[in-house]
């Protein structure tokens, strides 16, 4: 069996003295694992490192097996990301996600998604907010997806304000009035699109609250899993920054 595919890399795991196992969403293949023979080497070690992009050669036996991994980098992120605090625990968040997919689940969105996070993560202003509509679309590659695009009570597309808990669907501000206290607020940026206003740190803090309850509610509590550490690391950097 054998394969080449691109990806970007979330992970490794030390295996046995000099190898290692790398963690990639890949573009075809999902999140697939692979053994790195020699992946330890200093040489070797600043390929491997969490967000850089790279093209796969895999093969194995059979398909079930883990495999090998041939790596080529195509572009070096890391010692970029390593520099910005709010990279280290945005790639973490978004590395914890992931690993709720089936590994070798093709997500094609997904991988674009993470690709485009990643040219942005170190940019304090814009990273968190990136993080958080990555959020949102792994709610709905999942199946969970939200509806942001019109008032599920009277259809409007404008002034949209908050989500219901129950449905996951937008409501306008006028028909939100009356249930304001069981709703979840809707920051701006997740509905308006690009030409939204930069987000406040009470959008951005709203922004985590509202994806966080969906994810709580839909993938971590089902698998008896708490949110990750470096989410609520990344809440407080973020809501400072802004």
């Amino acid at each position: 069996m054998e394969w080449t595919d691109e990806g970007t890399i979330i992970g490794q795991r030390q295996h046995g003295e000099s190898s290692v196992i790398l963690e990639v969403m890949t573009l075809a293949h999902g999140r697939h694992l692979g053994l790195v023979r020699g992946g330890r080497s200093s040489k070797v070690q600043a390929s491997l490192q969490p967000g850089n992009a790279v093209s796969l050669t895999w093969r194995a036996r059979l398909d079930e097996h883990l495999g090998e991994y041939k790596v080529e980098l195509l572009k070096s992120h890391a010692a970029r990301l390593i520099e910005a605090p709010v990279a280290l625990y945005g790639l973490a968040t978004v590395a914890a996600l992931l690993r709720l997919l089936p590994e070798r689940d093709p997500h094609p969105a997904l991988h674009e998604g993470l690709a485009v996070l990643i040219q942005h993560l170190d940019e304090p202003r814009l990273a968190p907010a990136l993080v958080v509509r990555f959020e949102v679309a792994m709610l709905s590659e999942l199946g969970f997806g939200l509806d942001l695009s019109r008032c599920a009570v009277t259809g409007a597309m404008e002034d949209l304000s908050h989500v219901s808990p129950k449905s996951g669907k937008a409501v306008s501000s006028r028909a939100a009035e009356p249930y304001r206290d069981r709703l979840l607020a809707l920051p701006a940026f997740l509905w308006e699109g690009q030409g939204a206003r930069a987000p406040t740190a009470a959008d951005i803090a709203a922004g985590f609250a509202l994806t966080g309850f969906f994810l709580r509610r839909h993938l971590y509590e089902p698998r008896g899993l708490a949110e990750p550490a470096e989410r609520a690391r990344l809440i407080e950097l973020a809501t400072k920054i802004h």
